[in-house]
């Protein structure tokens, strides 16, 4: 069986309103596990217009704080693990170049796609529900290519959310459309383990018989919202049995340089 990861890209904070433990929790875990990158990818924060306040991402203003703690924690660390900080974002094309235009001045490390809305978390709606909608489904996945012909984005977080639930071989048509134009952008996929731990809808089987079928580069991400998450070796093997099933090409980290 394959040692456990060596970097997981896919890593949140309390300041996403929805997980638990200290940064330093996190890190002493992946250290103990013997990872060798973590980076810290929170909930991305959006510039809302009309004083929505967002249940499950910090405000605009608590980036730098977030960016700053993952700085002095690199420190401290340096010569046990390396630490990178980034965010996991919707691509939302009315918000997009304010929040790049933040994140290039704090200096990020990295962006991980998670598209969980098709237009906001305000607005909805949530790519996670069940939908028997062509259009639904259609939207998703332009959306999608869109966000990662911008180039700002290392990999795409749980592409297997989008919960249709029609006609399967409308499903396989676009899904393999994503699959090779992120396969020609060279945009890895991602297996969530936090959706095999806690047996959501996505690892979807179908989805990932595609992407072995198109050969797609995939990553395993922890997404992790509590330090114990870390190290999980049950999961891993699950995980690994994906891989081993769909003849999956699995990296271990990514080449952030590019």
């Amino acid at each position: 069986m394959q040692p456990y990861l060596t970097a997981n890209y896919h890593t949140h904070t309390t300041r996403c309103k929805h997980a638990r433990g200290t940064m330093r929790e996190y890190i002493e875990n992946a250290i103990a596990s013997g990872i060798k990158i973590l980076g810290f990818a929170d909930h991305v924060p959006c510039p809302f217009k009309d004083g929505f306040v967002s249940g499950i991402r910090m405000d605009m203003r608590e980036a730098e704080f977030y960016v700053s703690d993952v700085r002095v924690l690199q420190q401290e660390y340096a010569d046990k693990i390396q630490l990178l900080v980034g965010f996991e974002t919707e691509y939302m094309p009315q918000y997009f170049d304010e929040q790049m235009a933040l994140f290039d001045e704090l200096g990020i490390d990295y962006l991980i796609m998670g598209q969980h809305f098709l237009a906001s978390e305000q607005q909805g709606p949530y790519t996670g529900s069940r939908t028997e909608s062509e259009a639904f489904l259609i939207n998703y996945v332009d959306r999608v290519i869109a966000g990662m012909k911008t180039g700002r984005f290392a990999y795409l977080a749980h592409p297997d959310l989008i919960n249709y639930i029609g006609d399967e071989r409308i499903y396989e048509r676009e899904i393999r459309r994503m699959c090779e134009a992120l396969k020609e952008m060279h945009i890895p996929l991602e297996i969530n383990l936090l959706g095999l731990l806690e047996h959501k809808h996505y690892p979807r089987e179908s989805f990932w018989a595609i992407a072995g079928s198109v050969g797609n580069d995939v990553i395993f991400g922890i997404d992790a919202h509590w330090p114990e998450q870390i190290g999980d070796l049950d999961t891993h093997h699950l995980a690994l049995e994906l891989v081993q099933k769909y003849n999956l090409h699995l990296i271990d980290q990514l080449n952030l340089l590019n």
